[in-house]
Order: C-alpha cells, then sequence, then structure tokens
C-alpha cells in the first residue's frame, strides 16, 4: 500500500512515520507549504525549522521527503474566503476550509492517483464497517480534531489514516521521547497557521481597512465607545474592546450600520441563545440523512464537551435546538453535528442568522 504522509514538523505528525513503519509500512513524507512569506509584512513563520525537523524525520525512518508549494492554492481559496467572510461580519475558520481545500483538496488532486492512503497527526479516528467510512472521535477528548475535519467529503475521508487517532496526547509525547524526535517537546502551535506572527487584526486592517463605528449596551441602547470597524470583531469576544467596568462581550453586530453591541458582566444572558441556524448543512457520508426532530450532539466550537439538542427542519431551513442555552453562536462558523450516543460525526453546517433573535 502506497501511503502519503503529511508531516508538519509538529509532535503529532511527527509520531505518525514511526507508527506507520512500525505497521510495516514505507510513507513518502510531504511537507506542505502554506505560509505568507511573499505577502508584505510578512513575519518568519517557522517553515526553516519544519523543514529541517521533518527531513531529519524522514532520514532516520529511511522515507523519501517532497516539499509541496501550496501557497498560490492556500491563497485564492482559504485565505480569500477568510477576507471575504470577515468584510461580511462573518467569523471564517481557516483551518476547516483548509482541511477540505487545501490538505485532501489541492494535495489529492496534485498526488492523488499515486497513493492508497494519505496519513495526517489529527486527532480522529476513521471507522470501517459494512457501510463504509465514518468519522470518529479521537481518544483523547481534549485534543479530538473532528471539529475541523466536519467538512471533509466522503472521498477524502476515504483515503484517510489518523495514527494518533487512538491515543491522548501524553501518549505522543512519550513515543517522540522515546524515539528521540527533535519534536518531542514541542509546543502545539496557535493561532492561525498561514500568519505566522502577523497580529491577525494587522492581517484584516490590510485588506479590510479601517471604519469607525459606535459600541452600544444591548440592553440599555447606551454609546460606550468607538471601535475600527465591525470585522476587527466576533461574537463572545471579550477582549480588546477598550471597555472600562467590565468585562464586556460582544453580543450582536449590526453590518449595515457599522455597529457593535456588547453586554456585561461574567454571564450576560444575552449571550445565549437555544437556537442555532445552520445554512449549507452537509453529511459526510453519502447515506447519514437529517430528519425533523432528530437527536444529536453538536458542537459550536472546538472544545472538548458536546453540548445536546435536536434538529428542527422548517421550510428548508435547518436549526439546532438546543437542550440548554449556548453562548457564543457566530454566524459563519460551523456548526458540527454528533451521532447522539456514538463516537462518529455526521457532518457540519455553517452558522447563520436566526432573524428573530436579531
Amino acid at each position: 500500500m502506497q501511503i502519503a504522509a503529511l508531516v508538519s514538523g509538529g509532535v503529532d505528525s511527527s509520531v505518525t512515520i514511526p507508527l506507520l513503519r512500525e505497521q510495516g509500512y514505507n510513507p513518502v513524507i510531504f511537507y506542505i507549504r502554506i505560509g505568507m512569506e511573499d505577502e508584505p509584512g510578512y513575519v518568519d513563520c517557522p517553515a526553516e525549522e519544519d523543514i529541517e525537523i521533518t527531513t531529519y524525520i524522514a532520514r532516520k525512518y529511511g522515507c523519501r521527503m517532497e516539499i509541496v508549494d501550496l501557497q498560490k492554492e492556500y491563497w485564492d481559496r482559504v485565505v480569500a474566503y477568510t477576507i471575504d467572510a470577515v468584510k461580511k461580519g462573518l467569523t471564517p475558520n481557516p483551518d476547516v476550509m483548509c482541511n477540505r481545500l487545501i490538505k485532501f483538496g489541492s494535495f489529492e488532486d496534485r498526488f492523488g492517483k499515486q497513493f492508497d492512503k494519505v496519513s495526517t497527526g489529527h486527532y480522529a479516528r476513521v471507522i470501517e464497517n459494512d457501510k463504509g467510512f465514518f468519522l470518529g472521535t479521537a481518544a483523547d477528548p481534549v485534543k479530538d480534531q473532528t471539529y475541523f475535519l466536519a467538512r471533509i467529503t466522503y472521498p477524502q475521508l476515504s483515503k484517510l489514516m489518523f495514527p494518533v487517532g487512538g491515543l491522548v496526547k501524553s501518549e505522543v509525547r512519550s513515543i517522540a521521547e522515546n524515539m528521540r524526535l527533535p519534536s518531542a517537546h514541542r509546543p502545539d502551535s496557535q493561532g492561525i497557521c498561514f500568519l505566522g506572527k502577523i497580529n491577525y487584526n494587522d492581517f484584516i486592517r490590510r485588506y479590510a481597512g479601517e471604519k469607525e463605528g459606535i459600541i452600544i449596551e444591548l440592553e440599555t441602547g447606551k454609546i460606550l465607545g468607538k471601535h475600527k470597524g465591525f470585522w476587527f470583531h466576533t461574537i463572545g469576544q471579550r477582549k480588546g474592546l477598550g471597555l472600562s467596568h467590565g468585562p464586556w462581550f460582544v453580543v450582536k453586530k449590526d453590518t449595515n450600520e457599522n455597529i457593535v453591541y456588547v453586554s456585561n458582566g461574567y454571564d450576560p444572558l444575552s449571550q445565549y441563545q437555544m437556537k442555532i441556524v445552520l445554512d449549507d448543512l452537509q453529511s459526510i457520508h453519502p447515506e447519514t440523512g437529517f430528519t425533523d426532530g432528530q437527536f444529536i450532539r453538536f458542537k459550536i466550537r472546538h472544545q472538548p464537551n458536546f453540548n445536546s439538542g435536536r434538529l428542527s427542519i422548517r421550510d428548508n431551513r435547518v436549526a439546532i435546538i438546543s437542550d440548554e442555552p449556548v453562548s457564543g453562536v457566530a454566524p459563519g462558523q460551523f456548526g458540527v453535528l454528533y451521532h447522539p450516543t456514538e463516537a462518529v460525526c455526521f457532518g457540519s453546517g455553517v452558522i447563520g442568522h436566526d432573524p428573530i433573535a436579531t
């Protein structure tokens, strides 16, 4: 079996190589370049260190290695999506789209015919039975990354391997230490990888500009201050508002009038919703259907815990009706659906605006 192993230089993807070798495979290692080195103001991303570590691992385990430049594809498909969503006042998730469009999209388009399987360091599992392939959650609930994988297609899933999906993070670190891998104690990456060390607001400012608007307390209508554009703020945000007597949370945005609405307190009622509208609902397995009243578990962000609820399908609009109020529901993010009792991810929809709530 021919296996392409996507290795970034981090500990998780690094450990996949000795695990695959133990199973008798001889994977070809690919390091994918998606950074923005050619963009003005770009501050060095650890690409050189990543490549150095990945090259070391390839030599240690006798694997062929290739560096693949997908920067243009990433810019055209993922960065453009991010900028467009931000300008509309939405909260994008570049990591979700990168998995579908780049790691398992553009890469597959270029190299797919050469390999039977593609291996990555994601914390997830592929469940195979007589009904086909299913996306399963990882053994480590804190590190589980099915939220970021919920937008992949069934053909993509059918080719994937997640060697660390059955391990917890401490076990992965232990393997890296025992194998004396240079990434053993490397900290997990934070933030959006294509930005490198660029400040997120600086990136948004470069492509969306600034436009002064007002900050209003939702409950009283009182003007509390000013902001430099609604696109710098997301639902649930607490830091960076510049308001005293906090904490203040962003609870709503008026994109037409460029107004940011906030509520005060650590747990303001206006932060919570029971109904979460989903647009463009997609299932991963072709035989997975969604029905009105269907019980599900769900996540609206990457987190270890599930929320529970049921689906409401009315006039071709799909919504999650949560069993309990949920905070920080941000349009543009993804609502990811899971089986109510089994460790299976069904698919996802894009969180939309609830016309009643707004």
